[in-house]
């Protein structure tokens, strides 16, 4: 039958397995490169085939689409390995964003790897990286929490080895449990800086932004719908109590700092890894040399400076 995809027994070196983004919402940011490799894919897997089969109209795809989600990952597994081995390309889609990234879409990865097959990205949007681009957070290094348990107890056990964590947190969130992850939150973190982002990418997108606390109140009703990704800052560096490093030591953080080729943290992991130090002193110390200052017992400067 003409435009129909062979299945018969192909290349025994074995097929790929291709993992694409698609957009959060808006359609505009699905890629080139994304349209081309799910047009020539004999497969698409998807999480949920009635939603990217609407994707697949918009933009004339034809290729025949399977189930793949957490109700049929076990099932359906060995299937779509069956069919990897057989040669055939294989387009792994989630619902929205990037597979793998809190979706069962990892398995699948990690099942075709252990086979000695490829898996191959297909870089795209991402609801995590999306929100932190533009909430006004750190971003030179963060911690991507994903989903915690929806259940309060438990999440509040998930939360607390964060307390100390200096990056900035991602967390998704799903709408009727984002007031009580807020409240969570501020219970646990303390009364952080924060943002609510929702709907990103469509119509009703908006980031929201202050104090956790505050946050929580501006959440009616109307803005509990959607898609929510939440940014918090991280945990302020505790106040020095080491004392004035030597010249020799002075010298090197100024030689680290001065490379082209090192930012802050990598010359602060160095300095840790040569001194012996813990990496908080370590980056304490590179800091201060940074912002101009010597001043390695000033508390208050330093457990604030690095969070504004």
């Amino acid at each position: 039958m003409a435009g129909k995809k062979e299945e018969t027994e192909r290349d025994p070196s074995g097929g790929v397995l291709y993992v694409v983004a698609t957009p959060i919402g808006n359609l505009e940011d699905i890629s080139l490169r994304a349209l081309r490799t799910l047009k020539e894919a004999d497969l698409i897997a998807a999480e949920g085939v009635k939603h990217t089969r609407s994707l697949c109209r918009r933009f004339d795809i034809r290729t025949r689409l399977t189930s793949y989600n957490q109700n049929n990952s076990r099932r359906k597994g060995p299937e779509l390995l069956d069919r990897l081995r057989r040669g055939q390309s294989i387009a792994l889609v989630t619902n929205a964003g990037t597979p793998g990234i809190s979706d069962p879409g990892s398995m699948l990865v990690r099942l075709a790897l252990d086979e000695g097959l490829r898996a191959v990205s297909v870089p795209g949007p991402c609801a995590a990286v999306a929100a932190l681009s533009s909430a006004g957070f750190r971003s030179d290094g963060f911690l991507f929490a994903g989903f915690l348990s929806s259940r309060p107890g438990r999440r509040r056990k998930e939360m607390e080895p964060l307390v100390s964590e200096p990056r900035t947190l991602v967390f998704y969130e799903a709408p009727h449990r984002i007031r009580a992850m807020l409240k969570d939150l501020h219970d646990v973190l303390g009364d952080r800086k924060g943002a609510v982002a929702r709907e990103i990418t469509k119509i009703h997108e908006e980031t929201l932004r202050g104090r956790l606390s505050e946050l929580s109140a501006m959440l009616d009703d109307e803005r509990t719908r959607g898609e929510f990704t939440l940014i918090v800052e991280g945990a302020p560096f505790p106040p020095s109590s080491t004392s004035s490093p030597d010249p020799d030591t002075l010298h090197r953080i100024r030689a680290l700092l001065g490379r082209k080729d090192m930012s802050l943290r990598d010359a602060a992991e160095q300095l840790a890894l040569e001194q012996g130090l813990g990496y908080r002193q370590a980056y304490r110390m590179c800091l201060s040399v940074q912002e101009g200052g010597e001043a390695w017992t000033s508390g208050a400067e330093e457990g604030t400076s690095d969070h504004q």
